[in-house]
């Protein structure tokens, strides 16, 4: 399994946006996003920092129901 990248609060929501989340609100350096679908709804929050630490990263993908290998695919 490969490495979990390091990257920005900006870089994940573009992410994010990708796979259908939206921005729900903006409240200083965070961002709520959410994502509906037939069986569930996804949210989360992202933290504008340059980067994340790696255990909210890991906490965010989770709260989104994607995997490393997911959020590397979107980050190309």
């Amino acid at each position: 399994m490969p490495k979990l990248p390091v990257i920005s609060g900006k870089e994940l929501i573009r992410a994010l946006k990708k796979v259908r989340f939206i921005e729900v609100r903006h409240k200083g350096s965070h961002v709520s996003l959410q994502k509906v679908t037939a069986e569930k709804t996804f949210k989360t929050v992202v933290p504008l920092h340059r980067e994340l630490a790696k255990g909210t990263l890991l906490d965010i993908l989770h709260q989104a129901g994607l995997n490393k290998d997911e959020l590397i695919e979107l980050l190309k």
